[in-house]
């Protein structure tokens, strides 16, 4: 037990995490030099070329004699919860700050979620190569953030893999408790003069024996594999697993088999046992990942654990867009790609949609918008599939007159507005870091987006600010307007905070009088007339001129808020008249306006894809 150390590296996107895990890897000999390539852990094509991590991998390499289970985690916010599964997971997290770009919004939501799980964390400054790195503003940001001493941060270069083998060396002499029965803590951010410090509470942790208590491990990640089933990524904390033991997941309460178990270096490497203290893989017998979720706890199905580990949490989407082929033949095809992604990401949720204009197709629920870029891009490249998509929009929560609570995840599914006793929208705690002499044009941004400004503290030459604002305002376009205000300096992160009572309407859209369900908004009736309009005017550009005029509204109930005219093509009907005689003119003019009349009552508009997605585009 003592010659094993779990550690995960945390840091905000484009820091360098996935190089720093490279390194470790040439360093340890896990992987030869002939099979290396870079960012290796990250093995989507989507992950290469995005430069992100998505799904999070776990690697066990051996280092002067020690074992050491590295978990390398996503940056992105819209993946937090399984960054805060795999810390609880492991006993100390490196922190990678990069020496260009200093503390980001993402290395503080880490850092908090760090001190939640009571673990030692290890700062080291990435890119110290770089002609740009500043490593002595950067070391007095981390000094600020953490308390540590200056020589307690290692400065190191991922590319290069300067320095590195002196995080491995740091991992093996830093010895954590290692963690048994998981106390978990609470966390409170204090702010004192310039710089936010932090006050942890933990629980106490139970010294219960670990090899002969009942097993409990935690999965930290699961991935269905098309030949062998679901795929479990487990922390073992009591007990043992063994090959083709009879596990049970405690929270789905389903019951499988364990197939096999091993470690992954980073290839599955085959064990007859996983042990305390080891971080491994399972392959089960299971045919989805529903039944095995992230934070659940594996035990044995013959001498289950009385308890459940804490922490575990039924991961539900907020953010909804329909998704619809360009041709109705594909909607088969759409389903079944779906119904394969869902196997591996039990975040995901999906229900049948029809739209009078757009046919058949899927309303989906994701994490967030990476969550739904993510997934789009591999519909249409691993599919081969050519899909529209709505604007996404949130869920809300309508309580109706008779006190019942229902839950809509579209505009067109709002039930009768008399019926309605009131409509809750959910609401995001956000921070931002950003330059001092940035703060004015951000404030600006949060008050349009009907935010609001809970704290302001300051890192060195850096400022956060906290500021509380709704879901729905922050979906579509808040974070481009955010780089924009800031030159691309600031950077984001967030996390709901419930939903709140407000004066929400839904806004319809008509053309050419025939409302367009897949173009419906909720909205707040303070922005409904400005949203009306801007929406009304893209619809204009987007949409094709006709034989006969067409009328674009936007409406809330029978109320017409905006307006706009395509205006129709003209044909010069008189040109064939070689004379001047004002009759026959007449006569052909007003025969021309009656045949535009009969088109405008039974004329079909074609209406492009281009028009359902016009929320995303602010030019």
């Amino acid at each position: 037990m003592d010659k094993i150390r779990n550690f995960c590296i945390i840091a905000h996107i484009d820091h360098g995490k996935s190089t720093i895990a490279d390194r470790m890897m040439e360093l340890t000999g896990t992987v030869s030099k002939r099979e290396m390539k870079s960012q290796l852990l990250d093995s989507m094509e989507l992950e290469q070329e995005k430069g992100i991590t998505i799904k999070l991998a776990p690697v066990t390499m051996e280092w002067k004699g020690y074992t050491l289970n590295l978990i390398d985690t996503p940056g992105h916010v819209d993946f937090s919860y399984e960054v805060s599964r795999s810390l609880q997971a492991v006993e100390t997290a490196v922190l990678v700050v990069g020496a260009t770009q200093g503390i980001q919004a993402q290395t503080l939501a880490n850092v908090y979620l760090a001190l939640e799980q009571d673990l030692k964390i290890i700062p080291v400054i990435n890119k110290i190569d770089l002609p740009a790195a500043d490593v002595e503003s950067v070391s007095a940001q981390i000094i600020n953030l953490l308390g540590c001493k200056r020589e307690d941060i290692i400065e190191v270069s991922g590319k290069t893999g300067q320095n590195v083998d002196k995080i491995l060396d740091k991992i093996i002499t830093t010895k954590p408790e290692l963690k048994i029965g998981l106390g978990h803590g609470s966390l409170r951010p204090v702010v004192t003069g310039e710089a936010p410090s932090f006050s942890v509470v933990t629980s106490e942790r139970s010294q219960t024996n670990f090899s002969f208590g009942p097993t409990r491990a935690l999965i930290f990640d699961s991935y269905f594999d098309d030949y062998r089933g679901v795929v479990l990524y487990v922390r073992i904390f009591e007990g043992e697993i063994s090959k083709n033991a009879e596990i049970l997941m405690m929270a789905a309460e389903v019951k499988g088999l364990a197939l096999e178990v091993g470690v992954l270096t980073p290839k599955m490497t085959p064990r007859e046992s996983l042990k305390a203290g080891e971080i491994g893989y399972i392959v089960t017998n299971l045919k989805t990942t529903r039944e095995a979720k992230v934070g659940d706890t594996v035990t044995l199905a013959k001498k289950p654990a009385d308890k459940a580990l804490p922490g575990y949490k039924n991961v539900l989407p907020f953010v909804y867009a329909g998704f619809f082929p360009v041709s109705n033949d594909q909607y088969k095809d759409l389903k079944e790609a779906i119904e394969k992604l869902s196997l591996s990401d039990s975040a995901l949720r999906f229900e049948p949609e029809n739209s009078p204009v757009l046919g058949f197709g899927l309303r989906i629920g994701f994490l967030g918008l990476l969550h739904m870029d993510i997934i789009r891009e591999r519909l249409e490249r691993e599919f081969g599939l050519d899909l529209i998509v709505t604007n996404p929009s949130t869920n809300y929560e309508v309580v109706m007159a008779n006190g019942e609570v229902h839950e809509i995840k579209s505009a067109a599914d709002l039930p009768d507005v008399s019926e309605i006793n009131e409509i809750r929208e959910p609401w995001v705690k956000g921070e931002i870091i950003l330059p001092k002499e940035m703060i004015g044009n951000v404030l600006n941004l949060i008050n349009e987006k009907r935010g609001h400004q809970t704290n302001l503290s300051y890192i060195e030459n850096r400022a956060v600010i906290d500021f509380e604002a709704p879901m729905a305002n922050l979906l579509t376009d808040f974070y481009d307007q955010l780089k924009s205000a800031t030159s691309g300096y600031a950077s984001f992160n967030y996390e709901l905070d419930g939903y709140r009572t407000e004066d929400l309407v839904r806004v319809d859209f008509l053309v050419g009088g025939h409302k367009m369900d897949a173009l419906s908004v909720m909205a707040h009736r303070s922005e409904a007339e400005g949203i009306g309009r801007e929406v009304t005017k893209k619809l204009k550009e987007v949409i094709p001129r006709q034989n006969w005029e067409v009328a674009l509204q936007a409406a809330i109930g029978a109320r017409i808020i905006a307006r706009e005219t395509i205006g129709a093509y003209r044909k010069d009907v008189t040109v064939k008249i070689h004379t001047g005689d004002r009759d026959r003119k007449a006569k052909l003019l007003q025969k021309q306006k009656r045949g535009k009349a009969r088109m405008k009552r039974f004329g079909k508009i074609d209406i492009p894809s281009e028009a359902f997605t016009v929320m995303l585009k602010r030019d």
